[in-house]
């Protein structure tokens, strides 16, 4: 009776391995997290627009539609934590309190940078030196250094993979079809 519940019970583990390895990359990921109702963003969204985004990593963020989709991109890849951290930081530098201020870099810091944080961003031990540092005195600048290694990893291993991504080109199919 054991030799038959251990298969099932291995057929149920690969199952639900299954479903966590499996990477969707689809254009209809991209639209269910679209700010505004997905049909009605991608009237808005032209085929020029998305197109530009591959000008430049710094033009896709600045886009509200573009920061969807590389977000949408980046959830696949299970590697949203990298864009996360780096809009919190932009979030943060726009802090004007100062009493906010070190309470919000204390969250920022135990959620992205600290070793073993739950949503740990890959930068190098000296960064992360720099930064718990600057922890002692938090100020608008304290993770500089640090935003800007995910900002540059980003853009130089995430963007172009995006660029090359099933939920990119399937965008910029979708606007072009509107189009004729």
């Amino acid at each position: 009776m054991a030799a038959l519940l251990i298969p099932r019970r291995n057929r149920g583990m690969r199952t639900r391995l299954g479903c966590l390895s499996h990477k969707s990359d689809s254009y209809n990921d991209f639209t269910a997290i679209l700010p505004d109702k997905p049909n009605r963003a991608l009237k808005r969204l032209s085929t020029e627009e998305a197109t530009r985004w591959a000008d430049s990593f710094d033009v896709l963020l600045s886009h509200k539609y573009g920061l969807a989709a590389f977000r949408a991109f980046l959830k696949t890849e299970f590697s949203e934590e990298n864009l996360e951290f780096w809009l919190a930081c932009e979030d943060f530098k726009k802090t004007r309190s100062a009493a906010k201020l070190a309470s919000k870099a204390q969250r920022i810091f135990e959620e992205f940078i600290d070793v073993q944080a739950p949503r740990e961003v890959n930068i190098d031990f000296q960064t992360r030196e720099l930064t718990r540092r600057n922890m002692q005195e938090p100020s608008l600048t304290c993770f500089d250094q640090a935003q800007g290694k995910v900002h540059s990893l980003m853009e130089k291993d995430s963007y172009p993979r995006f660029l090359r991504s099933k939920i990119y080109t399937d965008l910029l199919s979708q606007t072009q079809r509107r189009l004729s």
